[in-house]
């Protein structure tokens, strides 16, 4: 695949009840840092996602600035990052970048691109 095959980045922060304030807090530092468009703070599961999260979508020009900066500060939080391409199922599953432990998706709710 060409790298022109992705659209934008999503990563994904996952917390829970214990890290709720963690997620929050850097939450807020990245809205403070980054023009990052920010997702909803689910307290409860959404699609793949096994455990409560919330998105921060950003382009492909962005991803040098703000991978390294999430890899640096997220402290005990999960974050999984992964690019758009038009393939829902291959984007969460084959290429995938995970900050911190890889957990387990529920891969039955993404549909193949074409």
């Amino acid at each position: 695949m060409d790298i022109s095959s992705i659209q934008d980045w999503h990563a994904h922060v996952y917390f829970d009840a214990t890290s709720r304030e963690a997620a929050l807090a850097l939450r807020r530092e990245i809205e403070a840092r980054f023009d990052m468009q920010m997702g909803r703070f689910h307290e409860k599961l959404v699609g793949p996602h096994p455990c409560w999260s919330y998105q921060v979508a950003f382009k492909p020009e962005l991803f040098a600035e703000i991978v390294p900066w999430l890899a640096l500060n997220r402290g005990d939080l999960v974050i999984l990052v992964h690019p758009n391409t038009g393939d829902d199922l291959g984007d969460h599953r084959d290429r995938a970048i995970w900050l911190g432990a890889k957990l387990e998706l529920d891969l039955s709710v993404l549909k193949p691109g074409a």
